[in-house]
């Protein structure tokens, strides 16, 4: 599949690493060593400033530009606003992401929206029925024959399986124009209590959309970027289970990640890479771009050490990890649309990892 635009949104106001005193204080009840703990490991996420449906201003109290959440100060045994709540949050702010990105992207590709034939959207913060598809439907407007196909709940490589089945839409039939649209509101899943790895997942979350146009490879239409996707592959790593899990709890949706994934990473990617690579002629050393998933800094060092980059490989990762936090399943895409506005990054590899924990992983090459 060609890759012909690749656009992003988030929504407009921004917390900041300041923001995690106050958050200590008044977003978490855990033990008083937690709380004391807290500002260091926000710190240690690297993450600069994260982007949030429910900010009302960028600057000022947290708790007075922020419409969802309330002050352990005030309600001690306060857990947070029910799931319930939390989903209707969803269903408020999702659309509005998800037609800014794919506006953006049907722009750049310079693409009449009833063009696209079938729409593929990625989503694992939120759900609703009818869903941000159907509302793409009649926002854009798509036309009203359009296929949908919906990934959900998947974590944080979300995006990448949506983006293989994108690329099977488009050899399935040689003239579709595929819309692939991955929206996350991770910020509305913050939970008051869970010990040190908690922490270090509200430190990272964040909100954001990506939109994807691709083409069948043998379409006439020929993108600037000149990017295809060659190839997609998954591996889930054994024993690995509990490492990271995603489920629906009564205040919102919570997360369990081991401190012990980053290492575990280190020890099992490089000879799966390294085989998966030769299937397609090609090492590791002959991969000029790394669009590595940001699940955190700690993860980043382990794909970096283990797969032996050279030091700058990963700075696009970092660079969205710092501006933007873990967007989920939206994440990559960030990555790979700064990458492809540069030289010299074909043939590249765009990574995620997710609850499994499964790999998830895409060739990108010239056209």
């Amino acid at each position: 599949m060609k890759i012909i635009a690749i656009g992003t949104a988030t929504p407009k106001y921004v917390t900041t690493m300041e923001d995690r005193f106050q958050i200590s204080q008044k977003l978490y009840r855990g033990t008083d060593k937690e709380r004391r703990v807290l500002p260091k490991l926000y710190e240690k996420s690297r993450v600069q400033q994260r982007h949030s449906c429910i900010l009302d201003s960028s600057s000022g109290d947290l708790m007075k530009r922020q419409n969802l959440y309330e002050s352990v100060e005030e309600q001690p045994d306060y857990k947070g606003p029910d799931t319930l709540k939390r989903m209707q949050a969803y269903q408020e702010h999702a659309t509005v992401l998800a037609v800014q990105a794919c506006q953006q992207a049907l722009a750049q590709a310079n693409l009449a929206a009833n063009r696209i034939t079938d729409l593929v959207t990625v989503s694992c913060s939120g759900f609703h029925a009818p869903g941000f598809d159907l509302d793409l439907i009649e926002q854009l407007p798509l036309s009203r024959f359009t296929s949908r196909t919906h990934v959900g709940f998947m974590g944080c490589h979300g995006g990448l399986n949506g983006l293989r089945a994108a690329t099977a839409y488009t050899k399935a039939n040689p003239a579709a124009a595929v819309l692939l649209c991955a929206t996350e509101l991770c910020t509305l899943h913050y939970q008051y209590e869970g010990g040190a790895d908690q922490i270090v997942a509200n430190a990272l979350f964040a909100d954001g959309a990506m939109a994807l146009v691709g083409f069948p490879n043998s379409s006439i239409h020929s993108p600037e970027t000149g990017w295809r996707v060659a190839a997609s592959t998954s591996y889930v790593i054994p024993d690995s289970a509990e490492m990271m899990t995603w489920s629906i709890g009564n205040q919102g949706f919570e997360m369990t990640l081991s401190s012990a994934l980053p290492q575990l990473i280190h020890d099992q990617i490089r000879p799966w890479l390294s085989q998966w690579l030769a299937t397609h002629d090609l090492s590791i050393e002959e991969i000029r771009g790394w669009a590595v998933h940001p699940g955190g800094p700690r993860i980043l060092a382990a794909f970096h050490e283990a797969v032996d980059l050279p030091a700058d490989a990963l700075r696009h990762s970092y660079n969205v990890l710092q501006n933007y936090g873990n967007m989920s399943s939206a994440t990559v895409f960030f990555i790979l649309q700064q990458m492809m506005q540069e030289e010299n990054h074909l043939p590249c590899v765009a990574i995620g990892f997710g609850p499994g924990i499964t790999v998830e992983a895409a060739l990108l090459k010239r056209n």
